[in-house]
């Protein structure tokens, strides 16, 4: 069965998000994931039916805002529902706030990393 997925520029624009790297989880149906220094702050996979999902780390205020406005953005499958949303691929939200979505989650993520790995991320320069 085959999905329909109004997001196909989504993987590459994690992977624009900068010191990102990816892997593949085949013991979750080959789930994509996609990390910034080691955290996890976005993956695609599917749901219990085989169903295309995009799951990224929100700040709960976000999320539950998004949850509200677009039925296709439910709490994270699988995840913590407080931390985590997803977003089935065949929905409406427009790709702006899917971009959104993405930044938040990965600027979140990286802020939440220790500042001797953002330091090191970020090259070493403490300038600012």
């Amino acid at each position: 069965m085959s999905y329909q997925n109004n997001y196909e520029w989504l993987g590459s624009f994690c992977l624009e998000q900068p010191y990102t790297t990816t892997d593949v989880q085949p013991e979750w149906n080959n789930a994509t994931r996609y990390f910034v220094g080691g955290k996890m702050f976005a993956m695609f996979h599917g749901d219990k039916y085989g169903k295309p999902v995009f799951t990224v780390k929100l700040e709960p205020f976000f999320g539950n805002l998004l949850r509200q406005q677009y039925s296709c953005i439910i709490p994270g499958y699988h995840m913590n529902k407080e931390h985590w949303n997803s977003l089935y691929l065949d929905g409406d939200a427009p790709d702006d706030t899917v971009r959104a979505m993405v930044q938040d989650a990965y600027r979140l993520v990286f802020n939440s990393l220790s500042k001797k790995t953002q330091k090191e991320l970020l090259g070493g320069s403490n300038n600012g």
